[in-house]
């Protein structure tokens, strides 16, 4: 299963070549996850009128329908994040989106993300698109 973060939508909706050939596999039948915390950054950033509003619902609606949500709904991914957060100095959004990823068992995260780069485990790959 492959970890999308909020940079991968940014990228695909810009048209780069490696995020339009991973959503196609996605499309096909590839699992992926994304966290619910990518959707209210999409909104957020449709209101910060850097996504158009019909963009942001197609997509909100593609990633609903086509992606593994991780909802942050329970103890283990905030006590995950947070552990996260603090063991390698990340943002609290981001050790949330990265925690959700570990609870599914993600092996490859794209991300444009530097913050997550930092994160090392040898069942997981970060790849920065």
């Amino acid at each position: 299963m492959i970890g999308l973060d909020t940079g991968f939508f940014i990228r695909l909706l810009e048209n780069k070549k490696e995020a339009v050939r991973i959503w196609q596999g996605i499309v096909e039948g590839e699992e992926s996850s994304v966290s619910c915390l990518t959707i209210f950054e999409i909104k957020r950033l449709s209101m910060k009128k850097a996504i158009d509003e019909e963009t942001t619902g197609l997509l909100i609606d593609a990633i609903l329908s086509i992606c593994k949500v991780t909802w942050i709904d329970g103890k283990e991914i905030l006590l995950m994040g947070a552990n996260l957060s603090h063991g390698l100095g990340i943002p609290a959004v981001d050790a949330l989106i990265l925690a959700g990823f570990l609870v599914l068992n993600v092996e490859t995260i794209y991300t444009t993300d530097s913050h997550l780069e930092g994160f090392r485990k040898k069942e997981v790959k970060v790849i920065r698109i």
